[in-house]
């Protein structure tokens, strides 16, 4: 019988855990964590993810902090809060929330956070350790850290023997994705849409981990029987079904006919999508930790 993920309750055990180190840390001596959530302009779906982390970080005993910037804002004006951020100590996390509006640059935003305050692991000094395997100093970026928890679930910390295949290659997803599989030991392809024969590597895969934002594009024709799929993709698609101008949530595995051939599998929604916050919340607690000198936890 197949496993359906319960990514729900896998950020549930780490937001307890993360909670309790938080607490901890009290204990210690030192102040709680600080969490610095930045969002620029009016998008609806940007401003319910933020609602989400800030009331997740309150959940964890965080002191979480909002600001809030109007759509006109310029670019020096939010390089300006990043640095001062940055230079307030009672700051362990800083999030920019993404994307950003279309007049600025988010590159030089994210990159002008200082790694060890970077909890969405998007720092290329964060990217580089994790690419020379250095799991001990960096921050992992949210989604694939989350995504790899959900591996270890099914096959445990060490992948050795086992094929993984990673579609996409985003330095947002797809790249860590696949540097943690290593990590752990797997035997790792990466493919995209110039690689030739995709069902054919995903044929071959003992973990098929799909991000690519194609709604269903993984078929059951496409996965190895008794193989571990990982879905990241959140697509919306029409359904007149449910009414006019309804829409759905699905992923870019086709689940019903891939779950009779999967051994275990992450629906949509309700898989990765949980994990991403609660991850987040697992390395603000970790940075916080760092700066005040005591040995991280390991989520």
């Amino acid at each position: 019988m197949t496993t359906v993920i319960d990514g729900k309750a896998a950020a549930a055990s780490v937001v307890e855990a993360v909670s309790a180190a938080a607490e901890k840390l009290e204990t210690l001596g030192h102040r709680r964590p600080g969490l610095a959530v930045v969002i620029v302009g009016n998008d609806p779906a940007s401003h319910a993810y933020v609602g989400a982390k800030s009331r997740m970080a309150k959940q964890c005993g965080f002191n979480s902090i909002q600001h809030t910037l109007p759509e006109d804002t310029a670019q020096d004006d939010l390089m300006a809060l990043v640095a001062s951020l940055n230079a307030d100590p009672e700051i362990d996390g800083i999030l920019v929330q993404l994307p950003l509006p279309k007049h600025l640059d988010s590159d030089p935003v994210i990159q002008s956070i200082l790694p060890e305050k970077d909890v969405d692991g998007l720092h290329v000094v964060n990217a580089g350790k994790l690419a020379t395997g250095d799991m001990d100093t960096g921050l992992v970026s949210c989604t694939p850290a989350g995504a790899m928890i959900l591996v270890r679930q099914i096959h445990g910390k060490d992948l050795s023997g086992l094929n993984a295949l990673v579609i996409g290659r985003s330095n947002l997803f797809g790249k860590p994705m696949a540097q943690l599989l290593l990590a752990a030991n797997a035997t790792v392809t990466v493919g995209h849409s110039r690689s030739r024969d995709l069902p054919a590597l995903a044929r071959q895969a003992d973990i098929l981990v799909a991000a690519v934002g194609r709604p269903e594009m993984v078929k059951a024709d496409w996965v190895k029987p008794g193989a571990t799929v990982i879905d990241v993709g959140i697509n919306r698609i029409d359904a007149p079904e449910r009414g006019e101008g309804k829409f759905r949530l699905v992923g870019d595995v086709a689940f019903a006919e891939c779950k009779p051939v999967a051994a275990a599998i992450s629906p949509v929604p309700g898989g990765v999508g949980p994990m991403t916050i609660a991850m987040l919340m697992a390395n603000t607690v970790i940075a916080a930790y760092r700066r005040a000198g005591q040995t991280a936890p390991k989520f």
